[in-house]
């Protein structure tokens, strides 16, 4: 527990959000820092490596984005939290089959992980490709914004409202151990609660400050250039006021108290709340509907069928049983929600509609 005590080191508690952002991204402790999480050998699996029929409706879907632009002669797309780098590959290699947007389009991987950006750029050798540590890099030219599974790993802070009482939920050390307690909560922190309408119900109140921060950047970017955000995640539309912390390690789920730094911690995405932030910020958000929606309307089920035609049996089944895994409802299917916005100017709403 000595490294955990170096994050403790100017003071014995933290607000819920730091810590996470300590955890999960401090450069020598925290956990995207030291280890690829992907894959089977790995501690969890995300969409892209399920299926590249995933990426390829990504694709479809960012190709009819930039013919609604007028085809822009440049295109900004940043994959916000790249991951092990498998979506950008896949995107690649599709839009290879468009070659007038891949003459136009210029794509940046925004991560913080030196981890991960080092297996990415093993993996990823494309002069089309750049990576990023800052969105303000985006200085031109129409952008659109895309992650999957990024907005589950921003740190949270969570409250707890009893009655007329609010309560801050902080981190701390003690006893080489760490464990979490609820502070009476700040007036400004109240007050952007209130500004949510996030107050109506007792219970846990989770609210993204680090996330809001990040987007902001996103919002001014997509204000200013033109385009607009994509975001697919695992989450919910309706407050349940509930603590949806959640640890997991080698695909099975983790104490957040055990297994600090080699374990992921993240949150389900409340979306009705981030369609309120991104509306609020002079964007427009038409609806929020779940994976296997998007993916259909997209067009997978037509896709798989076209590529199966040329498998052989196993090769087909195992397709059809990634693809189930993506659009079931029981599984990836509706307990993952997609949530687009765009200029209040823009008329584009493929697959949303």
């Amino acid at each position: 527990m000595k490294k955990i005590d170096k994050i403790f080191y100017k003071s014995k508690s933290m607000s819920l959000d730091l810590y996470l952002e300590k955890v999960l991204y401090d450069k020598n402790f925290g956990y995207y820092q030291k280890k690829n999480p992907f894959g089977i050998k790995g501690d969890y699996i995300t969409a892209p490596n399920v299926s590249n029929v995933f990426c390829e409706m990504i694709a479809v879907w960012l190709v009819s984005f930039w013919e609604n632009l007028k085809k822009p002669k440049n295109i900004n797309f940043v994959e916000l939290g790249p991951g092990n780098g498998d979506f950008c590959l896949a995107l690649l290699k599709t839009l290879k089959n468009f070659p007038e947007i891949l003459n136009a389009i210029n794509i940046f991987l925004y991560e913080k992980s030196e981890k991960l950006t080092k297996i990415q750029k093993e993996k990823i050798e494309s002069k089309k490709v750049s990576w990023i540590k800052s969105l303000n890099k985006i200085k031109r030219d129409p952008v659109v914004f895309f992650g999957n599974e990024f907005l589950d790993a921003l740190p949270i802070k969570q409250f707890r409202k009893i009655n007329n009482d609010i309560y801050e939920r902080y981190a701390y050390f003690k006893k080489n151990k760490v464990d979490f307690v609820f502070k009476k909560a700040l007036k400004k922190q109240i007050n952007k609660l209130k500004n949510y309408q996030l107050l109506k119900k007792d219970g846990i109140i989770e609210y993204p400050e680090y996330g809001f921060k990040e987007l902001s950047i996103v919002c001014n970017k997509i204000k200013k250039l033109n385009g607009g955000a994509l975001f697919i995640d695992y989450g919910y539309k309706t407050e349940n006021n509930i603590d949806t912390l959640q640890s997991i390690m080698n695909h099975k789920f983790n104490d957040i108290r055990e297994n600090i730094g080699n374990a992921d911690i993240t949150s389900l995405v409340n979306f009705d709340l981030y369609r309120k932030y991104f509306n609020s910020n002079g964007l427009v958000v038409e609806d929020v509907i779940n994976q296997s929606q998007f993916l259909q309307k997209m067009g997978i089920i037509e896709r798989v069928k076209l590529v199966s035609n040329k498998m052989g049996h196993k090769e087909k089944l195992d397709l059809y049983s990634r693809i189930q895994r993506l659009i079931n409802p029981s599984m990836m299917g509706r307990s993952f929600k997609v949530i687009f916005t765009k200029n209040k100017n823009c008329n584009f709403s493929l697959a949303f509609k």
